[in-house]
């Protein structure tokens, strides 16, 4: 097989940073944002005991505050206006064309304007204004295709894993055909192949199924993905018919894919609306996968062991996220990692 001139990295890749961008007063977080600036503390602690930490925030002291004593060596601090808290879908998507670092600045729009965006769009662009990046690392404006890292899965080997729900919906790249999103997205991220997904939904996500709440890579060979067992969950035909397309699914040297159930996550409600809670939304970083948790013992211990089985040389640390998915997100959605060598 050709080597790829361009590599898009697994989530697995050394990092040398995970962003995450902070929740304020004038964020859908106001009403709980004393109840969910505690599940940013925690990841961010867990973060920077492995590696880096970038804080996208309005105010650095107010930060400070809810952080208290920690190592501050590890953490850098950007200051700036934004719109919301999603860094998976607003960050750069990190790759390497011929060995060269380089960011990727699509459009983000609020998931097909469904939110306003207009300062979270911009995120990025900062960033690389206010030299957040190493001095090599090479951004590129990627206007006017509208993507977010939610929505795509890398094995770091030339696969693709995404879903056609996201990728083909309104208000995103609709002028596109799917032969030439495939296209497209082969020519900038150097794919063999792309692995699409026609089933499998939560119900309360506002993304258009993207893939990390639904099958994510644990390793070159194996994919973690929500199976639903419960006949009388809404959730139990599409995700039957998406773990059947799973099983479909093929390595390129042809192999079938380890396949690794985590559990449906216990029905969780607020304001009369099922919230999308699910343990696809885990986090992989240096030496660590920080994991989702739902105050629900049972179900977490069995999806915490699940991820211990796919990733036995990483400690696997939960994070109580139920506050994040009252405004539709976890803990994957609120992180972006990127590659060694790409922050100072």
């Amino acid at each position: 097989m050709e080597e790829n001139k361009i590599i898009f990295p697994a989530e697995w890749h050394p990092q040398s940073a995970v962003q995450l961008t902070w929740p304020h007063a004038d964020t859908d977080w106001a009403p709980i944002l004393e109840e969910v600036i505690p599940t940013f503390t925690a990841i961010a602690k867990a973060v920077i005991q492995k590696e880096k930490l970038l804080i996208v925030c309005v105010c650095e002291e107010d930060v400070r505050q809810a952080l208290g004593g920690v190592d501050y060596d590890r953490i850098i601090f950007r200051e700036m206006q934004t719109n919301d808290t999603w860094a998976r879908d607003h960050g750069g998507i990190s790759v390497f064309d011929e060995g060269q670092p380089v960011v990727y600045d699509f459009v983000f729009n609020g998931w097909g304007m469904k939110f306003a965006a207009d300062m979270d769009n911009l995120i990025t662009r900062i960033l690389c204004m206010q030299d957040t990046f190493a001095g090599d690392v090479i951004p590129i404006n990627m206007q006017p295709f509208v993507l977010e890292g939610g929505s795509i899965e890398s094995d770091g080997k030339g696969t693709l894993l995404t879903t056609v729900e996201c990728l083909a919906s309104v208000n995103r790249n609709e002028y596109l055909q799917k032969e030439e999103l495939e296209h497209y997205l082969k020519d900038v991220f150097g794919l063999h192949r792309i692995l699409w997904l026609e089933h499998g939904y939560l119900a309360g996500d506002d993304t258009d199924s993207h893939v990390d709440t639904l099958a994510r890579f644990c390793s070159e060979d194996t994919i973690a993905y929500v199976q639903c067992k419960d006949t009388d969950d809404e959730h139990y035909t599409e995700l039957l018919a998406m773990e059947n397309e799973l099983k479909s699914f093929v390595q390129a040297d042809g192999k079938p894919y380890q396949l690794i159930p985590l559990p449906m996550a216990d029905k969780v409600e607020w304001e009369g609306e099922r919230l999308p809670a699910t343990y696809a939304n885990f986090l992989i970083i240096n030496g660590a996968v920080l994991m989702p948790t739902y105050q629900s013992p049972e179900k977490d211990e069995i999806a915490r062991q699940a991820l211990q089985y796919a990733f036995p040389d990483r400690e696997i640390i939960g994070i109580d996220c139920l506050p994040l998915i009252k405004q539709h997100g976890s803990l994957h959605c609120v992180t972006m990692q990127y590659p060694e060598g790409f922050i100072q």
